[in-house]
């Protein structure tokens, strides 16, 4: 029943590997199902309605009955026309004629015309759409059911991406998480099981896993499915695109790509506010490089800076240098030929970290930190936190890593720069930790744990991590 198709028709947006890439072969059948669907054709009106809203052409017909529409239609395959109801006048209905009987929807308009999710810019189209859905819903049902169960997707060059690349050692640590065991002391020393694997692949490029930031979208000319290699039908919204590596798949299709997305960085048009894991697979790197690249700096020439972090840069100059993340990724200078001031600097890691839309310690595990925080005994408290960390997505996790670990070293230098761990923790909570819904009142009574969490993470640096 599939047919095959050039497969220069289906914008598709692949970047494998020229030599193992092989062009899939497009399956045909609802392209060819569409070009079957009925056309619209217009009932008009044979004289002007008073009453017709400006939005409507000849195609009102005015307070009819559904028997009268019907009658209008005269059983002509995709005739149409638009009534005021009777019952409810104010309100509209498409009358349309289709596979032999006519259908009644509910007309609505909010600067452009729907019945469903859809929006048209005129009536005519959203006729045409819905005959080409109609038919081939009616035409193909069982195809349609059928369609996503021999997808194409893993030959087009997206998972075999992931074969080559070095899986992050954390990914074995979170399915199988070791429990740390502190041994009792009035104050917590070495755990028997000292520090987890996870510091020996820390320099390594990772391959973490990453969903698809899929959107409706509406592809201009005929597009194929790049997973089941079936047409994407109808005339507008016909499916979704991945907004970060650029994958056009069915809705339904969508549900079933596997989390492997590999962010293209022609299409991430941002630094600051970008997904972090998001940005670390785009720059295949472990860490966002704005953390590297400051906190490289910071410990170069600021680690003795009197009031390190708490101190506040010039709020022009932190956007300067965001504007310059943003615009020159990793190229953007920070040296102090163009800022002296080091505060300056932290001041911009600062406001990477409070501006990721997820924020480093996430939403869904804000609660269990939170929680862990509250725990009396110092043991127990420890290795809850342990646990909840190891729940954190790699990214996230070693993020945060690299950022403890610096911080641990900035109270090394605390009889110059005066700021301990607790003071780092008054700074760093509020920035790692947002609480789910903004709540000013959740987030006042949570500062003292925020603060406690981010304190421990410091002073436990070589045990937590």
């Amino acid at each position: 029943m599939a047919a095959s198709s050039n497969s220069s028709l289906s914008g598709s947006s692949l970047s494998s590997d020229p030599e193992d890439y092989q062009p899939p072969i497009w399956k045909s059948y609802l392209y060819q199902l569409q070009q079957e669907a009925p056309r619209p054709k217009r009932v008009t009106c044979p004289q002007e309605m008073e009453t017709r809203p400006k939005y409507y052409g000849r195609e009102f017909h005015g307070i009819i009955s559904r028997e009268y529409a019907d009658e209008l239609l005269d059983g002509v395959e995709g005739a149409y026309l638009i009534r005021e109801s009777q019952r409810q006048p104010g309100t509209y209905t498409l009358a349309l004629r289709f596979g032999h009987q006519s259908l009644n929807y509910r007309l609505f308009y909010d600067g452009k015309h729907f019945v469903g999710e859809k929006r048209f810019e005129s009536v005519h189209d959203l006729v045409t759409d819905a005959l080409i859905t109609l038919y081939i819903e009616t035409k193909a049902a069982e195809y349609i059911a059928k369609m996503t169960t021999n997808p194409i997707y893993e030959h087009l060059g997206y998972t075999s991406l992931l074969k080559d690349k070095t899986v992050h050692r954390l990914s074995r640590a979170r399915t199988e998480p070791r429990r740390v065991t502190f041994q009792r002391d009035e104050k917590i020393t070495s755990p028997v099981v000292r520090k987890t694997a996870l510091k020996d692949a820390t320099e390594k490029q990772c391959s973490y896993e990453k969903i698809h930031n899929f959107k409706v979208h509406t592809f201009r000319g005929p597009h194929w499915c790049e997973y089941c290699a079936n047409f994407m039908w109808g005339l507008i919204a016909q499916g979704v695109r991945c907004s970060d590596c650029g994958l056009n798949v069915h809705k339904q299709c969508s549900k079933l790509v596997p989390s492997d997305c590999q962010p293209d960085l022609r299409r991430i048009k941002k630094v600051f506010s970008c997904d972090l894991t998001t940005l670390v697979k785009a720059h295949n790197t472990t860490r966002p490089m704005v953390v590297d690249m400051c906190i490289r700096e910071i410990e170069l020439r600021g680690m003795k800076s009197e009031g390190l972090y708490r101190v506040s840069g010039f709020s022009e100059h932190i956007e300067d240098v965001r504007l310059s993340f943003d615009r020159d990724g990793d190229k953007a200078d920070i040296s102090a030929s163009a800022y002296a001031d080091i505060n300056i600097i932290a001041g911009v890691l600062k406001l990477y970290l409070r501006d990721l839309p997820i924020p480093v310690i996430t939403f869904d595990l804000y609660s269990r930190f939170i929680q862990s925080a509250k725990i009396p005994d110092s043991e127990s408290r420890l290795e809850a936190i342990h646990e909840t960390l190891l729940q954190l997505p790699p990214a996230h996790y070693e993020t945060l890593r690299y950022l403890m670990a610096h911080l641990k070293r900035v109270t090394m230098c605390e009889k110059d720069n005066l700021m301990n761990a607790e003071n780092l923790g008054i700074v760093f909570g509020p920035t790692l930790m947002q609480p789910p819904e903004l709540n000013a009142l959740t987030t006042l009574n949570d500062m003292r744990q925020q603060k406690l969490v981010v304190q421990l993470m410091i002073e436990h640096e070589d045990v937590l991590f």
